[in-house]
């Protein structure tokens, strides 16, 4: 087997000369030859794309992302295929698990959690797959900030409140401080700010935006779990948000959501029910009159 970042490199080199033929040819969606990558959704076995439930449903392999995909969900539609968690597993013993799977030809499919695009790991293993010969694809899913957001039964854009989303993550072992860019997003405004991968830093990450002199009474919700069985909701602001979490007990697994529109509130009708669904009435009136 190749070394996985060589396979990384190779395949980025490829991508700057020139542009995959499978672009503009498949759709996603689509069903396609090779390893699909799916996203399993964040927990209900109902928030699974038909798409994805098609190609798990006949599957003899299920690579998937340990607990971080709903048990339920397995038992469900996987029961049938060889289960094998990723918790634990580098590249270089992922790797040839799927490919000699797939040379066998056993149908394997890679599933993730939420979507594969946020945050998923997933284009490093597509591209060493790819490097042995074995073609993949993406097939998405619904990430948790979605879930998140109809819990909340409201929109992460908002008229009048929240005109931009952001996904992000904050400092860690894999984020340095000057690439946290939480508090530039909250300063904006006008932008709902996700963040993934931080519930064990939420504490410290209000502390950060209380020093940056942010206002103490911005909204923040965080829904643990979100469409799983044991969901939660715990709503706050900056400045009280950290020790309601941390009285909770939680330490993984939530989605943080910063900004007014996590409370629904404060928002202005749109055009697209108003003015712009009444264009040219007051005009089309006046020539039947005539």
């Amino acid at each position: 087997m190749t070394d996985p970042q060589d396979a990384i490199d190779a395949a980025g080199d490829v991508r700057e000369a020139e542009r995959d033929p499978r672009i503009g040819e498949r759709t996603a969606g689509e069903i396609q030859d090779g390893i699909p990558f799916i996203g399993a959704g964040p927990g209900d076995p109902g928030l699974l794309t038909v798409t994805g439930r098609e190609l798990v449903e006949t599957a003899d392999l299920v690579v998937h992302a340990g607990s971080l995909v709903n048990s339920e969900l397995l038992d469900a539609y996987c029961a049938d295929a060889e289960q094998v968690s990723s918790i634990g597993k580098d590249l270089e013993e992922l790797i040839p698990l799927m490919r000699d799977a797939y040379e066998t030809g056993r149908s394997v499919v890679r599933l993730h959690s939420g979507d594969p695009a946020i945050y998923g790991a997933a284009l490093e293993q597509m591209d060493a797959l790819e490097h042995e010969g074995v073609p993949t694809y993406l097939v998405p899913g619904v990430t948790s900030a979605f879930a998140a957001s109809a819990t909340l039964r409201t929109q992460l854009t908002l008229n009048g409140v929240a005109n931009h989303v952001a996904f992000t993550r904050p400092r860690g072992e894999t984020l340095d401080p000057d690439e946290d860019h939480i508090g530039e997003f909250v300063e904006m405004g006008d932008v709902t700010t996700c963040i993934y991968l931080g519930t064990h830093a939420i504490a410290e990450t209000m502390e950060r935006l209380v020093e940056m002199g942010h206002d103490l009474d911005t909204p923040v919700a965080v829904v643990y779990h979100a469409s799983w069985p044991d969901e939660d909701v715990i709503e706050g602001t900056i400045g009280t948000i950290g020790e309601r979490v941390a009285a909770a007990g939680y330490r993984a697994s939530a989605m943080v959501i910063i900004g007014d529109a996590a409370t629904g509130a404060g928002y202005e009708r749109s055009y697209l029910y108003g003015d712009w669904a009444n264009r040219g009435t007051d005009e089309n009136e006046s020539e039947a009159d005539d």
